[in-house]
């Protein structure tokens, strides 16, 4: 399916830091592969929330420079295929996506998804597990930190929160300490499993996180608060800050 100009799936910022602090992005990406074309839709759709979680790929890579962390992040854009659902599951290519049917998506062949799997979803997963694997050693911490983004407002719902840390099941301490160092932010509303409660539909930090003692959080923030460079900044250095404070605890 990938043709010679298409890009790598992952992207890989500072694989060399020496942070304790391994930054995901499931979702930075907004790339399609050629063959696909724009899979039927409009531009301005392609730059929704439906096709990337706006800010995070530029999020990431301050986080990444600030911390000296690597930061791996997909290339290719959610609707292609959704690196954090299971590769099997029926959100993973999804042919309505928030009320906005995708054509491209629409009556695929198991080949055809199959490719996707192949040649996308796999190849990520596959790296941070060995980008965990080559770092994870005893007396050696470290800590997964998925980054995402999320609307203000999604159909009719508001979502009051400024920012959101995902958690269940696994080692979850380190979620609380997060939780804790952000809750010393006065003004901030942070939600607990807000503005999504992690569950079976979530893919990334279970496969890699759960059923072991690897340090983890998913980290949610308002897309309007990091749309453009001042946000980014800003909020890079309020969550390294947290990050920071939760690891030394």
């Amino acid at each position: 399916m990938l043709g010679p100009d298409d890009p790598e799936p992952i992207i890989c910022l500072n694989p060399r830091g020496r942070s304790p602090f391994i930054l995901t992005g499931d979702h930075a990406g907004c790339a399609i592969p050629a063959r696909l074309g724009t899979l039927g839709l409009e531009e301005e759709d392609l730059s929704r929330h439906i096709a990337l979680d706006t800010g995070v790929a530029e999020l990431g890579a301050a986080m990444s420079e600030r911390l000296d962390a690597v930061f791996l992040a997909q290339a290719y854009s959610r609707l292609v295929i959704d690196c954090n659902r299971a590769p099997s599951s029926a959100e993973a290519i999804l042919a309505i996506a928030d009320a906005t049917p995708v054509p491209g998506n629409a009556g695929l062949t198991g080949l055809a998804r199959e490719l996707r799997v192949n040649e996308i979803h796999a190849p990520y997963h596959a790296r941070l597990a060995e980008e965990i694997q080559a770092r994870w050693h005893p007396g050696t911490p470290v800590v997964l930190i998925a980054l995402h983004s999320f609307t203000p407002v999604l159909g009719e719902v508001v979502r009051p929160w400024d920012v959101g840390i995902l958690h269940a099941g696994g080692n979850e301490s380190f979620s609380r300490r997060l939780l804790d160092a952000f809750a010393r932010e006065p003004g901030l509303r942070v939600g607990d499993n807000q503005p999504y409660h992690m569950d079976e539909t979530d893919y990334s930090i279970p496969r890699h996180a759960f059923g072991s003692t690897l340090d983890y959080a998913e980290i949610e923030v308002r897309q309007d608060h990091i749309a453009d460079g001042a946000g980014q900044r800003h909020w890079s250095e309020l969550l390294c800050m947290a990050l920071e404070e939760a690891h030394s605890r």
